[in-house]
């Protein structure tokens, strides 16, 4: 293989081999972890059958260890676990919480874990209840209920940081939110206020229709000959004038067909 170098293990070195074992690692691995630190070696005939009996120590640790994880991971099934954090009004906590976090609490409960076994589903950031995946060994998995509470009461209605948003929302425009399960009842259709008597927006309402009335009065004293409309206006104003002029005309000539008449 490219790149890597065969050595043999004078040490157990986790996620990779126990002593004894004879390994592929790459160059820089061996180079700058397992060399300097005398974890492995040239492999050599002799200096595997010297540690032969390490090896044999080895593997039962290794079936000891293995034995303590499948028990662990029975007994963490369906586990609940509480941990308390400080937080904001919505349950958003300042810090969130890590692997170190659920290992160390499981710790104290009796739980054999390390950090790299819980597998958590995304960033821990707020009050809720999570199903963290415990992952001890390839083939041994486990599943357990994180709680994650608040260090202090938060306000009422709010297990989530949803409704002190719309309490905060309803408080700022005058309105008391209605208690969970309490039905809140509206005025008859008769006694409800008018649009004139709500506040601000009443105020807004008749000041656009006083300037519309305004702009329409002075478009009549602008032109009161021109038939004001909503479209269509300008054509009657001309249709008008000129019913007019015919009218006067007609009027015109009748007086003289009545003289020559007369005559």
């Amino acid at each position: 293989m490219a790149g890597s170098v065969k050595l043999l293990l004078i040490e157990s070195v986790e996620a990779l081999g126990i002593v004894g074992d004879v390994v592929n690692v790459k160059i820089g691995y061996a180079r700058n972890y397992l060399l300097p630190r005398a974890l492995a070696t040239q492999p050599s005939d002799e200096l595997i059958a010297k540690l032969s009996a390490k090896r044999a120590e080895a593997q039962k640790q290794v079936a000891l260890q293995r034995t303590k994880r499948e028990e662990t991971t029975q007994k963490l099934q369906g586990v609940e676990l509480e941990l308390i954090r400080s937080c904001n009004d919505q349950g958003i906590l300042y810090g969130a919480i890590t692997q170190q976090d659920v290992a160390t609490a499981l710790g104290e409960k009796g739980f054999e874990v390390r950090a790299r076994d819980v597998r958590l589903p995304g960033a821990i950031k707020r009050i809720d209840k999570y199903d963290i995946h415990m992952k001890l060994d390839s083939d041994l998995d486990a599943t357990i209920r994180l709680f994650v509470k608040p260090d202090r009461e938060l306000p009422k209605d709010a297990p989530e940081g949803e409704k002190p948003k719309q309490a905060a929302a309803a408080g700022a425009e005058g309105e008391k939110p209605a208690a969970e399960g309490e039905k809140t009842e509206r005025a008859p259709r008769g006694e409800r206020p008018d649009r004139g008597d709500r506040g601000d927006r009443g105020d807004r309402g008749e000041r656009v229709e006083r300037k519309r009335v305004d702009i329409f009065e002075q478009a009549l004293q602008a032109d009161k000959a021109r038939v004001v409309g909503w479209g269509g206006g300008d054509k009657k104003a001309e249709a008008a004038t000129a019913d007019g002029d015919k009218k006067a005309a007609k009027g015109k000539g009748k007086p003289a067909a009545e003289k020559k008449s007369k005559e």
